[in-house]
């Protein structure tokens, strides 16, 4: 019973993750109808940015590990959350009334780009997080000795879903996002703009893609130029597995894709890790289209 739990904990920390990436995947479809296929990317920038920062300001040296790690955050989130933005202003924008095959193959181009850009920036290498950012210890949770940085992990992304969604729920800005997913035409015909709702999910997915980023990073140690490839590939499986454009389904999508795999690879084999995600993917689509929570935003407005 003591591995279960080892392994149900990592696979929250894990599907912890995934579910931030999902978010942003699942934002930018519920608003566009699109698929932002360089999302995985933005993910992979916020690993990198987060190494560079923490090599460059020694943060965790000055203001101690807590804030240390809290400034670390919100820099790089805001940082990607900029590349987003550029993004969504350079090469989205100027297709958005065109077929949607053209925006499909805009955002291939773009994911491309991206890659290739980190790569020659940081080059083709592993890089390594700097040691003993967090104390090798571990948490007595319920009898079960829990490392601290999977603790860290789940609670830093159960606080940001949790914002996430009460910013989406409960205020005028959320409001606006909610309508604009359901019919824009009106939404607009509503006093909203429309272009900034679509601006400003280009802000909320990258940023949380970034930090998901910096969580991998933090909790694996090293990074690579190719890995948003794979972790976007899963979170889009967790998207759908909760409901394409569905926020919460997102985050349900995440967390069970991250405890399947983790239980998978202890009790069937690590080398099928990889494929169960697509195998879920696969039984989903066959089984369920629309995703365990369906595909909606809101119910209402």
């Amino acid at each position: 019973m003591e591995h279960f739990f080892q392994q149900l904990t990592n696979g929250l920390a894990v599907g912890g993750i995934y579910a931030l990436i999902a978010l942003g995947y699942t934002m930018v479809y519920g608003v566009m109808k699109l698929i932002n296929f360089a999302h995985g990317d933005l993910f992979t920038y916020g690993a990198y940015l987060g190494m560079t920062l923490l090599t460059s300001f020694f943060l965790q040296d000055r203001l101690g590990m807590v804030a240390g790690l809290v400034i670390l955050a919100v820099m790089v989130m805001g940082l990607v959350a900029l590349i987003g933005a550029v993004l969504e202003r350079a090469v989205y924008r100027p297709l958005r009334d065109s077929p949607r095959l053209s925006a499909v193959v805009s955002a291939l181009g773009a994911s491309i780009f991206l890659q290739n850009a980190l790569m020659l920036l940081y080059g083709a290498r592993v890089h390594v997080y700097p040691e003993d950012l967090l104390p090798q210890a571990t948490v007595n949770v319920l009898g079960l000795e829990v490392p601290l940085m999977r603790i860290v992990v789940v609670l830093a992304s159960v606080v940001m879903m949790t914002v996430l969604y009460l910013f989406v729920q409960k205020t005028r800005i959320g409001t606006a996002i909610r309508a604009a997913a359901i019919d824009q035409g009106a939404a607009r015909l509503m006093g909203i703009d429309v272009n900034r709702v679509i601006l400003l999910v280009f802000l909320i997915g990258p940023a949380l893609g970034g930090a998901a980023g910096l969580l991998v990073g933090l909790y694996y140690g090293q990074v690579n130029f190719t890995m948003g490839w794979l972790y976007g590939m899963k979170a889009f499986t967790a998207a759908i597995l909760g409901g394409i454009g569905n926020i919460p389904g997102a985050m349900v999508g995440g967390l069970l894709l991250g405890v399947i795999e983790a239980l998978g690879a202890a009790y069937l084999s690590l080398a099928w890790k990889d494929a169960l995600s697509f195998l879920v993917l696969i039984f989903i689509l066959i089984v369920r289209p629309t995703g365990l929570l369906g595909e909606r935003v809101a119910d209402k407005v």
